[in-house]
């Protein structure tokens, strides 16, 4: 998943977060004013709603986080949760109407946080559940049923994790192997035109950020065309995965190589300057020269015309970077193919 897929997705969680924050001291606040309540101490339930308000509003508001992360919600929830045990504890510990609210964070973690999260606020709530259930019980009578009872109450609240966990994960696969097709050239297996635009504006930022350098390599198949009408489209296509593999093994892994549309791909070169990235586009040109395969009875083979581009001395301005790289690659073409500009 991409940065900022992910910066949208927590920030997505963090809207739903803060309407349970406010829904949770609407809930409270109404069973407060609600006639016959029993209440411990009226003035303590008030503080704790009003510091809790407080920390709601500070943290969320103040704009002291540029970046949602998952740990900046689990210290919300971790406030919740604490929350939660004082009100229940003013409101008849476990006996309390408000002891279920501890399913909305249950729930809320398993789905947006990840299991570690959701096991670390589990023992957190278990805890406070235990203490608050070992309080209401008088210790001169305390017994093995009592205890029994506690965990049979306590059981619905593992269950929930624990299922919405496993539901959180299968979802979570699922969202990641249609992010993969989508992603993917059905093809080559590389990397469609749009992961690849996403992966470019990623490396342009770094450049920019940190003063580095990155190449791009525009490369076409100057045979493709022949090849189809001869052969057949399925020699095409065995063309261009024959191609794809070639480019691939002549790269790092950090470089990032995609098919760009019909028979261009793209290979962005991570930390490369011009003269190192023309080193490179030789050796993709030579590597796929004296490759070929065999259909019909016959050799066929390719060659690929290269455009070179580079952002070195002003990387913010990648934007054309692509369409230099192609206009070179025409430059290529107009050469006689099998070459690189």
């Amino acid at each position: 998943m991409t940065d900022d897929i992910a910066q949208s997705e927590l920030k997505g969680f963090s809207r739903t977060l803060a309407e349970l924050e406010w829904l949770l001291l609407v809930l409270v606040l109404l069973y407060f004013v609600l006639p016959s309540t029993v209440i411990i101490d009226p003035w303590s339930m008030l503080v704790a709603m009003a510091i809790y308000a407080a920390f709601v509003i500070s943290f969320r508001y103040s704009k002291l986080f540029t970046r949602e992360t998952q740990w900046k919600l689990a210290v919300e929830t971790w406030a919740i949760i604490f929350f939660i045990s004082w009100c229940v504890y003013q409101t008849g510990g476990i006996d309390s109407p408000l002891i279920n609210l501890y399913l909305l964070v249950i729930i809320f973690s398993a789905l947006t946080l990840g299991k570690l999260v959701t096991l670390l606020e589990f023992i957190l709530i278990s805890a406070a559940y235990f203490y608050l259930a070992q309080s209401s019980v008088d210790e001169g009578n305390y017994s093995i049923l009592d205890f029994s009872e506690m965990i049979m109450t306590f059981v619905p609240y593992l269950l929930v994790a624990y299922l919405t966990s496993l539901l959180a994960a299968d979802l979570k696969n699922a969202r990641e192997g249609l992010e993969q097709l989508s992603d993917t050239d059905e093809l080559t297996g590389l990397k469609n035109r749009r992961a690849f635009n996403s992966a470019l504006q990623a490396e342009a930022k770094k450049a920019a950020r940190y003063n580095r350098v990155f190449s791009v390599l525009m490369l076409d198949a100057d045979n493709l065309k022949p090849v189809n009408d001869r052969f057949g489209h399925a020699a095409g296509d065995k063309l261009l995965v024959s191609i794809a593999q070639v480019v691939q093994e002549s790269l790092r892994e950090t470089d990032i190589l995609a098919r760009y549309g019909g028979d261009e791909f793209v290979v962005m070169l991570t930390e490369t300057t011009e003269d190192r990235a023309f080193e490179v586009a030789e050796r993709i040109r030579a590597a796929v020269e004296n490759t070929s395969f065999s259909s019909s009875g016959e050799r066929v083979s390719s060659t690929v015309s290269i455009g070179i581009s580079s952002v070195a001395d002003n990387p913010e301005e990648w934007g054309d970077i692509i369409a230099r790289a192609d206009s070179k690659l025409y430059e290529s073409k107009r050469k006689g193919k099998n070459s690189i500009s």
